[in-house]
């Protein structure tokens, strides 16, 4: 094991380092012998053993046991040889996970190193008093540094841990941005698509249909008529088919403005369905891009009711510069509809959700056979509601 490598490097340098002191301690060779071959030992079983201790249990507690074992007999033969315990210290805490294990483990360490230097001292009260300061000492020093690390580790485990955690909730949120983006996305062409693409190919078919039965009748001057907005209407769609693909602006807003752009509108709803449209601008009625593109869609979208539901004669649309906003009403001479009653389509709605995302509100008046005025009003100040 890589991180372990250092230690089993310190283990054989102190184990080299003692068994020369030994030597030249003034003891018995056979004693220095003894406590040397205790410090190799030790240095053996931990380089052996270790990082199969690190992993599993009753290795661990085996190897703890030698340490404080051979700790405990060479500082028994040569009481140099305690300090030993500067490497079988660390050893206990490096193997054994809990606290509570490694702080017994110790306290039984400084107990053998203790006990050998009490022997190898020879039995006195001396003796004791100087084995139990050298190794009370030791075992405090022990205990305070291990536990410190031992707590920045857990601290720096617990961070991994919380790190991993925000990595986790950040991904999970990029995964549900990314979802709401495309669901916005996929609303926003819904919307698209509804009032201009579809509103389109609309007025396509009832154009085609109103040149047919000209040419039926007999008519080649108004069939030719209905031929030449056929063409332009089909320029127009083609070119709010590239504007939306491009993702650029509205087409018929920026040149002129929206008054210039609503103008143009009625003008060709006029021509598709022979309804009479009259269209009054406030010039002064100006807002943002975005703004006016959701009134021109309001605006497309109402006619298109008109078309389809209302059997109207004649529809007004008016352009105001209110105090705060702009409005833009939308009313016409048909046979009107309940407001109160259930919908599924999508225009109404449609409208709100354009409304709402520049802080503007609809407003619809009608009822059964008495026509439908429909105003759609926008703050000229306002920002992108989230």
């Amino acid at each position: 094991m890589e991180s372990l490598r250092w230690w089993y490097v310190a283990a054989w340098g102190a184990a080299a380092v003692l068994s020369a002191l030994a030597f030249t301690e003034g003891i018995p060779v056979s004693r220095a012998v003894v406590a040397s071959a205790a410090s190799v030992l030790l240095a053996t079983v931990w380089t052996v053993f270790g990082h199969r201790a690190v992993c599993s249990l009753y290795p661990g507690v085996a190897v703890v046991a030698a340490v404080i074992v051979l700790s405990g007999v060479s500082a028994g033969f040569a009481s140099s040889m305690a300090t030993l315990q500067c490497i079988a210290f660390p050893i206990v805490w490096i193997v054994l996970d809990r606290k509570r294990d490694a702080i017994v483990a110790n306290a039984v360490l400084a107990l053998s190193v203790g006990i050998g230097l009490y022997f190898d001292n020879g039995p006195s009260a001396t003796s004791l008093g100087v084995a139990a300061t050298i190794e009370g000492l030791s075992l405090a020093f022990s205990l305070g540094l291990g536990l410190w690390i031992t707590n920045i580790a857990q601290l720096g485990v617990e961070r991994g841990r919380l790190l991993d955690e925000l990595r986790a909730a950040q991904d999970e949120l990029s995964v549900l941005n990314r979802d709401a983006g495309a669901f916005a996305e996929r609303e926003r062409l819904a919307r698209e698509i509804h009032d201009t693409i579809a509103q389109d190919l609309t007025g396509l078919v009832l154009t085609a249909q109103r040149g047919l039965r000209e040419l039926r009748s007999g008519n080649p001057t108004a069939a030719e008529n209905q031929l030449e907005v056929l063409e332009e209407n089909a320029r127009n769609a083609l070119a709010e088919t590239r504007a939306l693909v491009a993702s650029g602006a509205a087409v018929g807003v920026e040149t002129g403005g929206l008054a210039t752009a609503l103008g143009r509108l009625g003008e060709r709803f006029q021509r598709e369905t022979g309804i009479t449209v009259q269209v009054v601008a406030d010039e002064s009625a100006v807002l943002d891009r975005d703004g006016e593109v959701v009134l021109l869609r309001c605006a497309q979208e109402a006619l298109a009711n008109v078309r389809k539901h209302s059997a109207a004669a004649s529809t007004i649309l008016t352009l105001a510069a209110r105090e705060h906003e702009i409005s833009l009403s939308i009313a016409d001479d048909g046979h009107g509809f309940d407001p109160g009653a259930s919908s599924t389509g999508f225009g109404l709605e449609g409208m709100r959700e354009r409304l709402a995302f520049v802080r503007g509100a609809l407003t619809v008046t009608a009822a059964p056979g008495g026509g439908t005025t429909l105003i759609a009003s926008v703050p000229t100040s306002w920002t992108v509601t989230a």
